[in-house]
């Protein structure tokens, strides 16, 4: 699996950027990972990490202050590599419904190998005061890159010219929390493969397009103004630092 460049330190430590160092923190985020899907996230302590990737404790706690903030290592690298697949997939269509349904597919795609172990550590990140929570300001970092990736998914559209320019500014942070919806579900769901996620992706993606589509004629602009002071006053303030002022 590809490990994201490291943009910000987790745990608020500045560590020196070599090679070392690098694949040093890629080992003991790989090895808690691979020992969360083996023993589950309670079980498993930052001792019995660094034994099994074969660092001292103290090392361990250089790179990860905590098993959260492990958690968040996992987030931003997930979110990196989610953007590359989805970028790459997208390349070439015009088609809003069809990027987006790419792009919520994709993320499907790149948890697959987490989604044994994911319900276990899902108790901490649904508390509203946990860092683990994906509207905190910790995660802040792994937020900012998808809400990136959908403003791309708009943008490369045939549709983003034909919106409310304060709608389309809206977009990305309300299609970031459709994947939100769509992460819920996949957590609780225990069909093969995830196939009924992946059919509520197939089968919302184009509703949502037609009803943002349908934001563009003038009879709805009333309503999309009522909607984004909604959304303004209610619902962005409370994702962390992605909110806009």
């Amino acid at each position: 699996m590809r490990t994201a460049p490291t943009t910000e330190v987790r745990g608020g430590r500045a560590q020196p950027k070599t090679d070392k160092s690098e694949q040093t923190r890629a080992l003991i985020l790989e090895t808690a990972m691979r020992l969360f899907q083996e023993r589950g996230y309670d079980k498993t302590t930052m001792r019995a990490i660094a034994a099994e990737a074969g660092v001292s404790v103290g090392n361990a706690y250089y790179y990860f202050e905590s098993k959260e903030f492990l958690i968040q290592g996992f987030y931003d690298r997930m979110t990196y590599e989610h953007a590359a697949d989805a970028r790459a997939r997208m390349a070439g269509r015009k088609d809003f419904a069809e990027r987006l349904e790419i792009a919520l597919t994709s993320w499907i795609d790149c948890a697959v190998e987490y989604h044994e172990f994911a319900a276990q550590f899902f108790r901490t990140a649904a508390d509203p005061t946990s860092s683990l929570s994906p509207f905190s300001n910790e995660s802040h970092p792994a937020r900012t890159t998808a809400v990136e990736l959908f403003s791309e998914v708009l943008t490369g559209s045939e549709l983003a010219p034909k919106l409310d320019s304060e709608l389309a500014e809206l977009l990305p942070d309300l299609l970031w929390l459709h994947l939100m919806i769509v992460v819920l579900y996949w957590v609780f769901d225990r069909t093969p493969d995830t196939e009924r996620t992946r059919e509520f992706v197939r089968r919302s993606t184009p509703m949502a397009a037609r009803i943002i589509n349908l934001s563009r004629y003038r009879v709805f602009r009333p309503i999309v103004r009522d909607a984004k002071d909604l959304i303004q006053d209610f619902i962005l303030p409370t994702i962390g630092r992605t909110a806009r002022p």
